[in-house]
């Protein structure tokens, strides 16, 4: 595949609000290792290499367990992911297909149960930035470097 544009080359201004809503969500006290696995799994989904490659990287270099890792397009399958991980994966799988999930009442549920207001809206925030930057990553043909 070859890359369609560089959107920041494109239009450096409409990236400022995002990298800024980025830099909010770096210190807004949502856990890190939790936020990167949102953002591996919605990029599994979405389909954007670039960003899977990207998260994925961090993630371990967070300190994220490779089995894990190797499991996240699973989760519903393993006892990996505590109950506060698996709520928050499930809402922003609900929230990425919004089309077909509507953002369904139980998924909601379980996901309050775990989040404060705050937490919960912070918790939103990155799920529909990832997405975001997905729609650049898939729609331009982001690839991944090369790994040796």
């Amino acid at each position: 595949m070859q890359p369609r544009l560089n959107h920041r080359i494109a239009a450096p201004a409409a990236f400022r609000g995002l990298d800024e809503t980025r830099r909010y969500l770096d210190a807004c006290g949502l856990d890190r290792k939790l936020r990167l696995l949102l953002e591996i799994r919605v990029s599994q989904i979405n389909g954007c290499a670039y960003c899977v490659d990207k998260h994925v990287s961090e993630a371990r270099a967070a300190g994220e367990a490779q089995q894990r890792l190797d499991c996240l397009c699973v989760w519903r399958e393993t006892s990996l992911f505590d109950a506060r991980e698996r709520a928050a994966l499930a809402w922003a799988e609900a929230l990425t297909l919004l089309a077909q999930s509507h953002a369904p009442d139980d998924v909601y549920g379980e996901v309050r149960a775990q989040f404060d207001d705050k937490a919960l809206a912070d918790l939103t925030l990155a799920i529909a930035l990832i997405n975001a930057f997905n729609r650049f990553g898939v729609g331009f043909r982001l690839a991944p470097a090369q790994h040796a």
